[in-house]
């Protein structure tokens, strides 16, 4: 029997481009959406109830109250939770801002949405949780009544609670790098995206940003803590991983659809890079995920 990852379109729950809901009966009505899946849209949560865990992208989390996250489309997820959990949840696709912002690209400044997992879970300060927590009734509101512009106010208000998120990250005194910076790395993880296991080389980033190799090394070491070469590694690996979840296709099929020409080569590079082999990786993450109750 086919074992794939389901991937869920903004359709699957509304007729819409996007879907506000208290997060317990949400998880009521979609009890599916507790194993392993994928959006093909933004998907924002926060807890104000729970525990238990979080897995993003194979990266597990502790769920905690008042504990933000930001989902990119194609990310893989899953939840389980100990106990009753509560909050909000915000489901929008990728062309619900293009019509109504100038810049239909404005929300990738925000780094929570870039996809980098260390900077898409936040843990909100107590002092600002009344603030955030009004924005969300605020648009939970307009979304139920039938006013005039409501779906505008609803944007307005998204816009507002992002760059208030936003405005965390600028305030941190440790965080140093220049608004070009951030733009250059930000442009790279969006080219990295578009050609994951097709331009494997910084040079070829480099070059499609009008930026040197080593320009590019050293942006992405102050920005990110890493070099290009280990960001463009880590993204392989990742995709290699979400392909894993297929269990109907082979491990040396997975290698050659990244454009690893010899299977016995992607078998290496990933035991290197992920820390154990592809075989033990499936066994242990992929097969636990589809057992799980």
């Amino acid at each position: 029997m086919k074992k794939d990852i389901p991937v869920y379109d903004i359709g699957h729950f509304t007729k819409e481009d996007i879907i506000v809901s208290r997060f317990a009966p949400y998880l009521e009505t979609h009890q599916n959406l507790r194993l392993p899946h994928k959006h093909s849209f933004y998907h924002l949560l926060l807890f104000t109830k729970g525990a238990g865990s979080h897995m993003i992208d194979f990266k597990t989390f502790p769920v905690e109250p008042y504990q933000m996250y930001f989902m990119i489309p194609g990310q893989v997820h899953s939840w389980d939770f100990e106990g009753e959990a509560d909050g909000y949840v915000i489901n929008f696709s990728a062309p619900f801002f293009k019509a109504f912002l100038l810049n239909p690209d404005y929300i990738e400044q925000f780094p929570y949405f870039s996809g980098v997992l260390e900077n898409s879970v936040i843990s909100l300060p107590e002092g600002l949780r009344p603030n955030v927590l009004l924005l969300f009734e605020n648009i939970l509101r307009e979304m139920e009544a039938d006013n005039m512009h409501g779906m505008d106010m609803v944007k307005v208000l998204l816009m507002q609670l992002f760059i208030t998120i936003g405005r965390l990250g600028f305030e941190n005194p440790s965080i140093k790098f220049t608004s070009y910076n951030y733009t250059v790395v930000r442009n790279f993880l969006k080219l990295l995206e578009q050609n994951v296991g097709t331009l494997k080389l910084p040079k070829e980033y480099a070059e499609r940003l009008f930026i040197t190799p080593n320009h590019l090394n050293a942006i992405c070491n102050e920005v990110l803590g890493k070099s290009a070469g280990e960001v463009i590694r880590d993204r392989v690996v990742l995709e290699a991983k979400r392909l894993m979840i297929n269990k109907e296709l082979s491990i040396s099929e997975i290698g050659y659809k990244l454009n690893f020409k010899d299977n016995s080569y992607f078998s290496k590079f990933f035991s290197k890079y992920a820390g154990m082999t592809a075989e033990d990786f499936r066994e242990r993450n992929v097969n636990a995920m589809f057992t799980r109750q």
